[in-house]
This record gives structure tokens, sequence and C-alpha cells, in this order.
């Protein structure tokens, strides 16, 4: 353990929900909620005026809605978050080179590494000037945690939201972790928790009078160990800086049950491709190809195929999750899919080629056969829709581009956000991140002056004396 609190972790606070109230002055200071709008849609997060009524994470939208019915529903925009986080991660490795985030809005940083701190006058300074450095970059807050070990440094952001500083004293840790519950340690989830509860132990200071031995007894060798060394405040796990991803996947999930095995299969290829993509741009390619279904009656099967070597081949990946749906019964229908690829490395094996050729040559024959019945197997366009008249298809395609809470630009009105779209309308707020509350106007879903928009910086740019303002009309 180290004597100075020099290991600092930073959690955004609320991020999803917060960078859409900065993006969207007429939602600051109101409930919102985003996440998957569909009737299976889960919560990403919420904002802490949603959280009052009781939403959360994870929480299934529908659950949601009816806590909070005037809270305002977004789905989220991955594009716009990422490039915050990018912001955000670019000043903590200002700080240290040893930066090991764990998502797009938390990350520990070795402040000792890059000499920021070495005590703990020094460490709160680093964490303030931090924080005051990432609104005046993002416009959004985020909560710090500084302490002499990465759990202690996490336990304190947690105490510090919203928007706060925690700094742990060493020497102060076990005081402060005994009345604790045992939920606080790390590895310490519902399961464990309610079995350490069943044996009369819920504070840390219960589990540290229990023993090591009795810790054993209770959770195993492995476990039981580590769980104890945390009690005690005994946490030496380094920052890292890379952390090795495992795997790369995408999934989805369906308002409306799948049963027609084609369209099955044909989701399982999009998905592929999907997968694929993120592969590559990772860099990366691997030699476990796993499905994951979930059925009708929420029965989750997963199915994996491991390959002679690794690969980024879209045909290989394709054939292979096709190879493992044939051995899954979707009678019933289908609520979930999913493709993953595991056992990642940096490099393709040259040996594969036969078997991509073999793979190609499948799938142009089953190309041919979708286009002999009709349907349309553009991954990157159709998004599943099977067999849907042409017509349909695109009246759909046409009203379901309009996701609430994106961004769109008006031919006259300028830049605003989606607040919501159905029978052929689609209303928009226009407003930006640096104006007033703005206007409410309505438009046909086909709209040629409407379009997909980009989104703003949350922050305004410096603007040249004389230069024009960006922004559209609100009035």
């Amino acid at each position: 353990m180290r004597t100075a609190p020099t290991i600092l972790h930073l959690d955004m606070d609320a991020f999803f929900a917060q960078a859409e109230q900065a993006s969207k002055p007429s939602l600051r200071g109101k409930a919102v909620v985003v996440g998957g709008l569909g009737p299976r849609g889960v919560v990403a997060t919420a904002s802490y005026e949603a959280r009052v009524f009781g939403v959360h994470s994870a929480m299934p939208m529908a659950q949601a809605r009816r806590l909070a019915p005037n809270a305002a529903y977004l789905t989220p925009r991955g594009g716009f978050y990422r490039s915050i986080s990018e912001q955000v991660m670019g000043l903590l490795r200002e700080l240290s080179p040893l930066v090991e985030p764990l998502s797009l809005d938390e990350a520990f940083v070795d402040l000792e590494a890059g000499g920021a701190a070495w005590d703990s006058a020094s460490a709160r300074l680093a964490g303030e000037r931090l924080r005051a450095d990432i609104r005046a970059v993002t416009g959004l807050t985020g909560s710090v945690g500084l302490a002499a070990s990465k759990m202690l440094a996490k336990i304190a952001s947690e105490q510090a939201k919203p928007n706060g500083l925690v700094l742990i004293e060493p020497g102060t840790e076990r005081a402060l972790l005994a009345p604790m519950s045992v939920r606080t340690l790390p590895g310490i989830g519902p399961a464990t928790g309610d079995h350490l509860r069943r044996a009369g132990i819920t504070t840390v200071e219960e589990i540290v009078e229990a023993g090591e031995d009795e810790l054993v007894r209770l959770l195993g060798k492995a476990h039981g160990h580590g769980v104890y060394a945390m009690a005690l405040a005994r946490d030496d796990r380094p920052v890292v800086a890379e952390r090795e991803a495992k795997s790369v996947s995408v999934e989805d999930t369906y308002d409306v049950d799948i049963h027609d095995r084609l369209r099955i299969g044909m989701e399982v290829q999009r998905l592929a491709d999907r997968c694929v993509r993120r592969l590559r741009g990772a860099g990366l390619s691997g030699r476990t190809i796993v499905l994951k279904v979930r059925r009708y009656d929420f029965s989750t099967l997963t199915r994996s195929e491991t390959l002679r070597g690794p690969t980024d081949d879209v045909a290989v990946v394709r054939e292979a999750a096709a190879r493992l749906l044939e051995g899954v019964d979707t009678t019933g229908g289908v609520r979930l899919l999913g493709v993953g690829v595991s056992g990642l490395a940096d490099y393709t094996q040259e040996d594969l080629f036969a078997l991509v050729a073999q793979a190609a040559a499948q799938a142009e024959a089953e190309a041919e056969t979708l286009e002999g019945a009709g349907v349309d197997d553009d991954a990157e366009g159709s998004e599943g829709e099977g067999d849907v008249p042409p017509g349909v298809r695109d009246a759909e395609v046409a009203e379901r581009r309009w996701h609430p809470g994106h961004d769109v630009r008006h031919a006259e009105y300028g830049p605003g956000w989606v607040q919501g779209s159905g029978l052929g309308r689609v209303t928009v707020r226009f407003e930006t991140p640096w104006s007033e509350p703005g206007r409410v106007r309505t438009f046909r879903v086909d709209d040629p002056d409407l379009e997909v928009g980009e989104p703003l910086p949350l922050v305004r740019p410096e603007v040249e004396p004389g230069a024009a303002s960006v922004g559209g009309v609100c009035g």
C-alpha cells in the first residue's frame, strides 16, 4: 500500500444524461432518461432528477416510464459520448502516462507515476484542477476520489457524487470501511452478498471479525482470501495503462419476437458484419466465433466454434455463425441475438485463405437464394427488415431515422434535436448548447429541408470578431 493518496478515480456524473442536458437547454434541471425506447429497452443512464423517482441504470424502460412518466426519454448518441470521453481521457493522460479506462466515463490515474502528486496536498490540488479542466473543456462535471489504492479511490469517488471530490487519508481506511455494507467491496455482488448475510455478515467490520478462515469456508479459497484482504483495506493492484480486450461482440434485442427462420439467419449475418467491422476497427482478429440466442422464454443459449487460427474476415465469421445457428432450436421465437469473436490476436492466420474462399462461395450461394426469394440482404442499409415490401420499408425507415434526442438541421431554422416522431410527422426543438430553450416545430418525416445533423460542441467555440455566430433561428 502507498503512503500517499496518489491514485485518482474519476467518474463522470450521470454521463449520458448529463451530456444530453448540456446539449439541450430545455432539458436542464429536468428528469432525463437515456436508453432503448422499445418495449424491451433498458435504461442506460438516468439524470439525478430522474433518480429521485427511483429510475436507475439497467432498469426496464417500461418500468422507468411508469415511475417517471413526465421525464424526457432519449435514445443514446454513441458517437457524441465517445467524442466527449476522448476529451476527458486526454486530460487524464496529461496528468500521467498510467491511465486505466474502465468505460467511456470512468478511469483510474496513477498521479505519482506522472509526477502530478506525491502527498495529500498535491493530490487534492491535482484533483481539483482536473475537475475544473473537465468543466472548461467539456462543460460537464465529474466526481473524483483520491486514495492510496484503487479500491478506496473508487469508493471515494462514489462518496463524492455528484460533482465533488473526496480524499481518503492513508491510515484512516479501516475505520472508514468498517460500517459499510459488504457490497461495497469489489467482487461482492448480490448473490455473494446474500450468502454472507445468511451467515450473519452484513458489514465490512463483520467480515474482519469473522476471520479469514471463515471467509474461505464461505466463499472458497481464492475469493475468500481476496475479500478478506479487501476488508482490511489491502489492495496493491497497480493502475494498468492498457486493458486487453478479451472479446469483441455485438447484439440486438428485438421489440417483437422473431419467428421466421430466414429472418433470424439474416439477423445473424448482419450482426456478424457489424462484429467484424468493430474487430477490424480495433486492429484485432480472433479464433473463436460465439453465437448468443435468447429465446422467447428468456432462456439464453451460447454456442461457439474455434477456428484453426485467428481471422478478421467477414465471410469466415458469417459462415461460422450460420453453422452455430443450425444447431439452435428457435421454435417459439427469439428476442435477442448476438455474435462475438474471442481468442483475440493482433494478426490474421495466413492458412485461412482456403477457408475464406470456401466461406465466400457459400455466402454467394446464400445471396443467390435470398435474391431469388425477393429478400434484400444489404447489411448496411436494411438492418434486417426481412421480406417487408419495399414501399412499406422505405416509409418505415424514413420515420424510424428520427430518433428522439438525435441531432437534425433544418434549411431555415438551423440545428435542433428530435423531440418525437410518429404518424408521418417529426417534432423538432430548435436550440443549441449555447442558446436559450428553443421553439418546437413539426414537419413531415420526408420534409426535404430537414436532415440528420451533427452534434454541436457543448462548450461554445470562440468566435472571431465580425464572424457569423453558429446556430439557427430559435424564435
